[in-house]
């Protein structure tokens, strides 16, 4: 099997948000605050708002930076973070037939302390994203930046971004925000809405200065917190939800676990089991096995080159992971990328393949497929 074969979506592609888009799309009020381009100490790509430090871009994604940052993005990054029809073209020459799109810098929003400002910044990135997606509407789907600090704005931009801007998520964090964890019940608000509505959620780590990060108070090595942050993040949001009995009472609400590998998974649900057997007694809003609730209403994420993707798949069923590349970041090529996730999903079978490559996404993110994905 090729790429030619299976119908392709990337469940976690992400967009490189141009400086240009916060003079362009925030609010008039806002725009002396905007996040600007700067350089540190170290020529480091950062964006700053006022004193404080967004994200240190560059050095977040392996990229090395031209002259002018206000004028131009770091060299190694793909033009198509920005160009939707560059992306197109990358998209074609892989193989990829969807797109779904997730921030970068914006990714550190949280760390703003200023709610009304952080709201503003969300509906300017998913306006931006909603012009970007414009160019091919049934290639490139949006997934909706909220300012989870405050729940009411968060409801009312995830309406108005599924109902006027058709994105077909809800982008989480899955640290703490302000001392709450995933699983808090100020989210219960947040939850119903979204399953109202239909929309999952797409937990997504980011490696963070401020937000808590598991893993970032045993190194200063940004490889060694980079490696931890990303699956132990997940790790406890899954366990959260499942064991916070968010998703027994809102069982039609999909959740997905994104950029963190696959192979956490089984050995995380048995460990629940476990624990379940064992202390479900003091857990009273859980009704089923945590391995239940997770085939139910929850899906996983492999990386092009997820070598662990067959045992999982074993372990848990193909109806719960889908593929992703990525793209543009440089945790994995984009060259190849679709032809060494094929050759790694031979090992599961042919009906495993199309499910994790396509038709998981179109079920996850309540999309149609189109009739060659039914193929």
């Amino acid at each position: 099997m090729d790429a030619s074969q299976v119908f392709v979506v990337d469940a976690d592609g992400h967009v490189t948000e141009p400086p240009r888009l916060w003079k362009g799309y925030l609010e008039q009020e806002y725009r002396e605050r905007a996040p600007r381009p700067t350089l540190d100490e170290n020529g480091t790509y950062c964006f700053v708002v006022g004193d404080t430090l967004l994200a240190r871009t560059a050095s977040r994604l392996g990229s090395k930076l031209k002259a002018k940052p206000d004028e131009q993005h770091p060299v190694t990054l793909r033009r198509g973070g920005w160009d939707p029809a560059a992306r197109l073209e990358d998209m074609d020459r892989e193989g990829i037939d969807i797109a779904v799109l997730y921030p970068s810098v914006s990714f550190f929003f949280p760390e703003i302390q200023d709610p009304p400002f952080h709201a503003a910044l969300c509906r300017a990135y998913n306006n931006w994203l909603a012009d970007y997606c414009k160019t091919a509407p049934e290639r490139l789907i949006g997934i909706a930046l909220l300012p989870l600090d405050d729940v009411g704005a968060s409801i009312r931009e995830l309406e108005r971004c599924t109902q006027e801007l058709a994105f077909r998520g809800a982008f989480f964090r899955p640290n703490p925000y302000h001392g709450r964890p995933i699983q808090h019940p100020a989210y219960e608000p947040f939850w119903q809405c979204a399953e109202s509505l239909g929309i999952p959620i797409t937990v997504h780590e980011g490696l963070s200065d401020t937000l808590p990060t598991l893993g970032r108070e045993r190194s200063e090595s940004p490889v060694l917190q980079h490696l931890m942050s990303h699956p132990f993040e997940q790790m406890a949001a899954c366990g959260g939800l499942i064991l916070g009995g968010v998703l027994e009472r809102h069982p039609s609400l999909r959740f997905v676990f994104l950029e963190s590998g696959c192979g956490w998974v089984p050995y995380w649900v048995e460990r629940m089991d476990g624990h379940f057997e064992n202390w479900g007694r003091h857990l009273p809003g859980v009704k089923l096995k945590p391995s239940e609730y997770f085939r139910r209403q929850c899906f996983i994420s492999m990386d092009p080159d997820d070598e662990l993707a067959p045992a999982a798949l074993a372990a848990l069923g193909d109806d719960c992971m889908v593929w992703a590349s990525d793209y543009p970041h440089p945790d994995h090529p984009l060259e190849g990328c679709v032809k060494e996730t094929l050759e790694i999903l031979a090992r599961a079978g042919e009906s495993a393949t199309r499910k994790v490559l396509g038709t998981n996404a179109f079920r996850l993110y309540d999309m149609e497929p189109p009739p060659q994905a039914r193929a």
